[in-house]
């Protein structure tokens, strides 16, 4: 299994198990993200995938790809200061699955040259 495809089922996992209060937190935190970042589509529609997945429960991978290095990089910072120091454990496990995705993609963004 590549590992892009073993960090979406890892998404889907820490998706899935996101309690009702875990979802409306996560919801606030992505509200948050658009809001901030409100002057950069991109990184909109990046917030709007994971309020979907977190809403009807399906991973959208999409948005990320056309994301360049410094947005990739900001989220990165933004979902890592999420993890740790989110006191809800199943929030924190999902801030990390998009850790992991966005590790990724950073790692082939640098790998390309784009950015």
């Amino acid at each position: 299994m590549a590992t892009g495809d073993h960090h979406s089922a890892y998404l889907a996992r820490a998706r899935a198990a996101l309690t009702a209060e875990g979802r409306a937190r996560v919801e606030g935190l992505l509200g948050q993200l658009a809001e901030a970042a409100r002057a950069d589509g991109r990184v909109v529609a990046f917030a709007a995938a994971r309020r979907a997945e977190v809403a009807v429960g399906r991973v959208d991978l999409e948005p990320s790809a056309r994301l360049t290095e410094q947005e990739v990089d900001t989220l990165l910072g933004g979902f890592l200061r999420i993890r740790d120091q989110e006191p809800r454990d199943d929030v924190a496990d999902w801030a990390n699955a998009v850790v992991a995705l966005l590790e990724d993609e950073l790692a082939e963004l640098k790998g390309e040259g784009r950015g």
